[in-house]
C-alpha cells in the first residue's frame, strides 16, 4: 500500500472517530446513559469479532499461538481505554472544558505516541525522527490548547444564564480541584490503551499474517481483543447509570426509530474508525503507530469541531471565537506536516 493511500485512511478513520458521537447530542428524548449503552454494545457486537470470523482461517489456533502475556497485555489496554472514557468526563465537570480538554488531550497523544516509543525503542528520542515527534506532539498540543480556549469563549458568549440557573450553579456540589485533576490524569494516561493495545499486539498480527490472512486484516485480531474490553467496559457503565438513575424502563418507551439507527452508526463509526486507522497505521511502515496515533486525534478533533459547525453549535457566536478556532485548525494541519515528516526521518534513522 501506498504512503498517500496509507495517510488517507487515517484521515478516514480520524473523521470517524470525530462523529461517531453525534448522536449523543441529536436523541433528545433519551438520557446519556441510553444512547452510550447501546452505542457501546453495538460497537462491540456489530463489526469487531464478525471481521475476524471472515478474514482468519482458525480464531482459536491463532489466538493459542500467541503468547498469554501479549493477549493479557492487549486486553487490559482494551479496559484502560474504557476506564480512561469514563473518567473523561468526571475531568471536564471539575476543570472545566478549556483546561480539562487541553490536559486529557496532551496526555492522551504524548502517552499513546511517545509511550510505547520509549517502551520499546527509547533510543530513537535522541535521532531527527524522533526529535521530530517530540516536535510534532508539542506542536499538537498548542493546537489542541488554542481550540480548547475558543470553545470556552464560544460557550461563554452563548451562556447567559438567569438567575435562577446561576443559583443552581452555585449550589451544585463542585469536585475539589486535586480530584478533577486526578480524574484528567487517569483519563489521559488510560485512554492511551488504545493505542498501546494496538502495539503490544504486534505479535498477534505476525501470527495472523502466517496464517495467510490478507494483509490488511491482520490487526482485526488485535481490535476485537481491545474492542471488547473497552466496550464491554462502557456497555456496563451505560447498563450502570441506566439502573443507578432509574431511566432503564425508558429505553423503549423513549426511543424512535431514528434513535435505534442513531445507535448503530455509533456502533459502526466507532470501532470502523479506529480498524481503518490500524490499517493505514500498519502501513505506514514501522513506526507507522507512534506517528498514526496523534493523526488520528488530530484528524478526530478537526472533524468534531467541523460537525459541530455544521450542525449550529457555533450560532450566536462573535468572530472572534471563531477566528481563534480557525487559528487551531492551522496549528494542527501544521502539526499534521511535521507528523508525517516525523515517520519519514524515524524510518531513516
Amino acid at each position: 500500500m501506498s504512503l498517500p493511500l496509507a495517510l488517507l485512511l487515517v484521515v478516514i478513520g480520524g473523521i470517524l472517530c470525530g462523529i461517531f458521537s453525534l448522536p449523543v447530542t441529536n436523541t433528545p428524548r433519551w438520557k446519556f446513559e441510553h444512547i452510550w449503552f447501546l452505542g457501546s454494545l453495538f460497537s462491540l457486537l456489530i463489526i469487531p469479532w464478525p471481521l475476524v470470523f471472515l478474514t482468519a482461517p482458525d480464531v482459536g489456533a491463532l489466538y493459542a499461538s500467541v503468547p498469554p502475556g501479549v493477549l493479557l497485555a492487549v486486553i487490559l489496554s482494551g479496559a484502560a481505554w474504557g476506564i480512561g472514557g469514563i473518567f473523561w468526563g468526571r475531568g471536564i465537570e471539575a476543570l472545566g472544558v478549556a483546561l480539562g480538554v487541553s490536559l486529557m488531550m496532551t496526555l492522551i497523544t504524548v502517552s499513546g505516541s511517545a509511550g510505547p516509543l520509549a517502551i520499546f525503542e527509547p533510543a530513537k528520542f535522541a535521532t531527527s525522527g524522533g526529535l521530530a515527534l517530540l516536535g510534532a506532539l508539542a506542536v499538537m498540543t498548542a493546537g489542541v490548547i488554542v481550540m480548547a480556549m475558543a470553545g470556552k469563549l464560544r460557550a461563554r458568549e452563548q451562556s447567559a444564564p438567569s438567575a435562577a440557573a446561576a443559583a443552581a450553579a452555585a449550589s451544585k456540589v463542585k469536585i475539589p480541584f486535586l480530584i478533577g485533576l486526578t480524574f484528567a490524569i487517569i483519563s489521559g494516561i488510560f485512554s492511551a490503551g488504545l493505542n498501546f493495545g494496538f502495539v503490544f499486539g504486534a505479535p498477534i498480527s505476525a501470527k495472523a499474517a502466517e496464517a495467510g490472512v490478507p494483509a490488511y486484516a491482520t490487526g482485526f485480531a488485535i481490535w476485537s481483543l481491545v474492542f471488547t474490553a473497552n466496550y464491554g467496559i462502557n456497555a456496563l457503565y451505560g447498563l450502570w447509570m441506566m439502573m443507578k438513575n432509574g431511566t432503564l424502563s425508558r429505553l423503549i418507551p423513549d426511543s424512535k426509530p431514528s434513535y435505534w439507527l442513531a445507535a448503530i452508526f455509533m456502533g459502526l463509526a466507532w470501532p470502523g474508525g479506529i480498524i481503518i486507522y490500524g490499517i493505514g497505521a500498519g502501513a505506514m511502515g514501522r513506526y507507522g503507530p507512534y506517528v498514526a496515533f496523534p493523526m488520528l486525534l488530530l484528524v478526530s478533533i478537526l472533524a468534531g469541531n467541523a460537525a459541530g459547525a455544521i450542525t449550529g453549535e457555533w450560532k450566536g457566536t462573535t468572530s472572534k471565537p471563531r477566528r481563534i478556532m480557525l487559528a487551531g485548525v492551522v496549528i494542527l494541519c501544521l502539526a499534521f506536516v511535521l507528523l508525517g515528516i516525523s515517520n519519514s526521518l524515524l524510518a531513516r534513522s
